[in-house]
């Protein structure tokens, strides 16, 4: 027993924790685990307005994947314990309120919405993976899969909104430009809060 007779306390031996840059990886974990809360709370909009049309199916089939990057990021988050961003109450009602408002503009305004965000988010995995792999590829290579491979489920994501007519929604570029806006905003402050 060390001095004084204590008894020694259990700690986590887990590689992951082991050699990282904390401050780096508490954010990109923070961070990806608010996009994907907000992505959920996006489809679960679209879906209470568009869920019985034609295009509900895709919608759910989009929002599945979202639901499984949640659950990844919520074990990341034990696992590198990291604590989420205190913004998530904000981010549940935005999220919900961009998803049914952007339906509410009908099958291309909610696909218009899925490819500004999820343009957003992959091209903010892709600063990720670079941010990474300048760190040390090697010592992140857990992390850099799960990013790779859900950004790529964003850019699949952002294939199906403009295979489903979203640069047809009248003033696109605008309401594209304005979304994107707000991803860049919430993730900046996501890192940081």
């Amino acid at each position: 027993a060390p001095a004084g007779g204590a008894a020694p306390r259990p700690c986590s031996t887990r590689a992951a924790l082991q050699g990282t840059n904390k401050p780096v990886i508490d954010r990109i974990i923070r961070v990806d685990h608010a996009g994907e809360y907000g992505a959920n709370r996006i489809y679960a909009g679209q879906m209470a307005v568009l869920g019985r049309s034609s295009v509900g199916p895709v919608i759910q089939q989009m929002w599945d994947q979202e639901k499984d990057h949640l659950k990844k990021f919520n074990e990341l988050m034990v696992a590198y314990r990291v604590r989420p961003t205190v913004l998530l109450p904000f981010w549940n009602v935005a999220g919900f309120v961009l998803g049914a408002g952007s339906a509410l503009l009908g099958k291309k305004g909610a696909m218009a919405c899925t490819v500004a965000v999820e343009e957003s988010i992959s091209d903010h995995y892709n600063n990720q993976i670079r941010t990474l792999m300048e760190e040390d590829p090697e010592k992140y290579k857990e992390l850099l899969q799960v990013i790779k491979q859900f950004r790529d489920d964003e850019r699949e994501h952002h294939d199906i909104g403009i295979e489903h007519d979203a640069e047809a929604t009248p003033a696109y570029y605008l309401l594209k430009t304005a979304i994107q806006l707000g991803c860049r905003a919430a993730i900046f402050l996501s890192e940081r809060i």
